[in-house]
């Protein structure tokens, strides 16, 4: 690697590292460490590539698609995290409702199998269409659909806080779901 592409290849991983583990982060069901993993492994893959490649946040991106689903075809037992319980409900007026909307939103993620996060995280977080999300994972349109559908449901029985608006002055906003997960 000439010194031009080494300086490339570290102002990019300077300036996009926070974004690249905030990815990794969801797609891992916020375990730290494979997230900052399933990071190094696709800048790694990367820096064997960088002088060849013209987008590199959507390559390093596609290669950690990839590499999570690598991950969830090898059918590891599923770890579930344990939290404390959620304190009781604040108030109304509470500035804390977005941090417990991001703390709900993330218990209920990791609480799915991996394969539901990732979809719903391409689908929703990352805005990717349906086909777009089934040529990154390598299937069809039509699975992309029933795994989110199926996905979304086993969310909403997961975290019924996330749903509509009815219930408690502390629910949340009615964009806190993405469109398809309203009931």
């Amino acid at each position: 690697m000439d010194p031009q592409d080494h300086d490339r290849f570290r102002e990019f991983v300077e300036s996009r590292w926070s974004a690249l583990l905030r990815l990794a982060n969801l797609l891992t069901g916020g375990d730290r460490h494979e997230a900052e993993d399933l990071v190094q492994s696709a800048l790694m893959k990367a820096l064997g590539r960088w002088s060849h490649i013209d987008d590199p946040e959507g390559y390093v991106r596609k290669v950690m698609y990839r590499h999570q689903i690598s991950r969830w075809r090898l059918r590891r037992p599923h770890r579930e995290a344990t939290f404390a319980a959620p304190p009781e409900d604040a108030g109304a007026g509470d500035a804390t409702a977005d941090a417990d909307l991001r703390i709900a939103v993330g218990r209920a993620l990791v609480r799915l199998t991996p394969r539901q996060r990732t979809m719903l995280v391409l689908r929703y977080f990352e805005d990717l269409s349906e086909s777009e999300v089934a040529k990154v994972l390598g299937c069809s349109v039509g699975t992309v659909r029933s795994t989110t559908h199926r996905s979304l449901a086993r969310l909403r029985a997961l975290a019924p806080e996330l749903g509509s608006g009815a219930g408690t002055a502390h629910t949340t906003p009615s964009g806190s779901l993405p469109e398809g997960a309203r009931s």
